[in-house]
């Protein structure tokens, strides 16, 4: 029997009647629907519906329902038989329970449920999310603190700029995760009021005490109008976004250790157990994982559009367009979630080859800036600094040297400006270090940023959760499923 049978004389047609369930996606909040329940159960209590034995009941059913059907499938019993996962478990209810299982539903809408329900997969998701966040800007901490005093160049318009620690370049991607970070917490925040007691649209037709709902799931509050609170996805369609940043960083950083793989640059070493060869040239080592991470961030994006245009001229309140945001926001979920994992495993075992990267520092004038600062401090104006260097590299480029192999005869004649301390201004630790400035890469800054990215990044994971990089199997076995964001 349907949820909603009573004011219908036809049966369905049978191929409608399967297209539009939910159960085949939205069968993993099986948790959250169960937990949401409970809570209303008491609330239902609070209100005289139910005795404490009748609440006591159901929540042991609701218990057992969610440990029996935590492997949830086609071949389940009553997974035919059921609409959405709000039908499953009042099926499930109904045969442990008899007619007690269909006083649960007393007082409230699928409408509330299912806006319950996805706010707590949401927040529980964020949680997750934020543990693994935490897990691989730890490792890229750790890298930066082995680089040490290493150096790599910096490129702007991907020509060589100047030279930067390999940690301050790694911190650069702490900084954004730690706002991808804080961009989740936000979302979390926001979503953190209770629908439920908001009815099909106007409000429970029970005097019901929703604080008692909120407060059992852990909700700042119930939410304040019912219309919205039914129809409300600004929340999955905040976190989609926040996701699409993420990605958007996770793609960066794989485009940039995809160029420093290939033998053009030589700066990295790929993991042999992140990486994948040709069936066809014996020589290749693919970097197939950055090229997957570069690619996430369309599918996740793809997402966040879907729910976009879903949500976009939706009058109030509940529509059944609604039931359309919850595949692309269980797949981008998984998606991101198994991306920061392997993300995590790689960044451990990278090795980078900081004899090429200080080599790459020493040549192509990457110290003109500095010397430009060396003639500023001599009182010259910088554009006047800047014009008498850019001659002297010219006068470099066709004699086929660097600056530091001028003599000082040839660089007086670009200015009487120009002494004998010139060379030590424009060494490589020199050039590192003229950037003295709070963010700048000189190395007694970079020592004090990576303190703080520490402090920072420890403080995420003492919040959310030490992710450990455990053997692959564990790691498999706690996400089997989730890319494609199935249970």
């Amino acid at each position: 029997m349907k949820m909603w049978s009573g004011r219908f004389r036809e049966p369905l047609d049978p191929f409608f009647d399967h297209w539009q369930r939910s159960i085949h996606f939205d069968r993993q909040i099986l948790i959250d629907e169960a937990r949401a329940s409970k809570a209303h159960a008491l609330a239902l209590q609070g209100a005289g519906v139910l005795t404490a034995d009748e609440c006591s009941k159901i929540c042991a059913a609701l218990s057992e329902i969610t440990e029996t059907y935590a492997g949830l499938s086609r071949d389940t019993p009553g997974y035919k038989d059921s609409e959405d996962i709000h039908h499953f478990v009042e099926l499930k209810l109904v045969e442990l329970l008899g007619n007690l299982g269909l006083k649960l539903h007393t007082g409230r809408s699928r409408n509330e449920q299912i806006a319950t329900d996805l706010r707590l997969h949401v927040r529980d998701r964020i949680g997750d999310l934020l543990a693994h966040l935490g897990g691989w800007a730890g490792q890229l901490v750790e890298r930066a603190k082995e680089a040490g005093d290493a150096v790599m160049p910096a490129y702007t318009h991907l020509q060589r700029a100047e030279p930067v620690l390999i940690a301050h370049w790694l911190l650069a991607y702490v900084e954004m995760l730690l706002r991808d970070a804080s961009r989740l917490e936000d979302c979390a925040t926001r979503l953190n009021y209770c629908p439920l007691g908001s009815g099909a649209v106007a409000g429970a037709t029970l005097a019901l005490d929703r604080r008692i709902a909120a407060h059992e799931l852990d909700f700042t509050a119930p939410t304040a109008n019912s219309m919205d609170a039914t129809s409300d996805r600004d929340f999955v369609l905040e976190f989609l976004q926040a996701l699409t940043l993420l990605a958007l960083h996770a793609s960066r950083f794989a485009e940039e250790i995809t160029l420093f793989a290939t033998a053009e640059f030589g700066f990295v070493d790929l993991p042999e157990a992140f990486s994948t060869g040709s069936s066809a040239m014996p020589q290749k080592k693919n970097p197939d994982l950055t090229e997957l991470v570069r690619a996430k961030v369309s599918r996740i994006n793809g997402a966040a559009q879907t729910v976009t245009m879903l949500l976009k001229g939706l009058p109030l309140a509940y529509n059944k367009d609604l039931q359309e945001t919850q595949e692309p926001l269980f797949a981008a979920g998984g998606q991101a979630h198994t991306m920061l994992i392997v993300l995590t495993g790689f960044t451990k075992a990278l090795k980078f080859r900081t004899d090429r990267m200080r080599t790459a520092c020493e040549s192509g004038f990457l110290n003109a800036m500095a010397a430009a600062t060396y003639l500023v401090h001599k009182g010259v104006p910088f554009r006047t600094a800047h014009e008498k260097i850019g001659h002297a590299i010219r006068y470099c480029l066709d004699k086929g040297c660097e600056l530091d192999g001028l003599t000082l005869e040839e660089l007086k004649q670009f200015g009487s400006e120009f002494e004998s301390d010139f060379f030590a201004a424009v060494t490589l630790e020199a050039t590192l270090d003229c950037h003295d400035v709070y963010g700048g890469t000189a190395r007694r800054q970079v020592r004090d940023a990576l303190t703080d990215a520490a402090i920072r990044v420890r403080a995420l994971a003492d919040a959310h959760g030490h992710v450990a990089v455990g053997p692959a199997e564990a790691r498999i076995s706690a996400v089997m499923g989730q890319v494609d964001g199935n249970t």
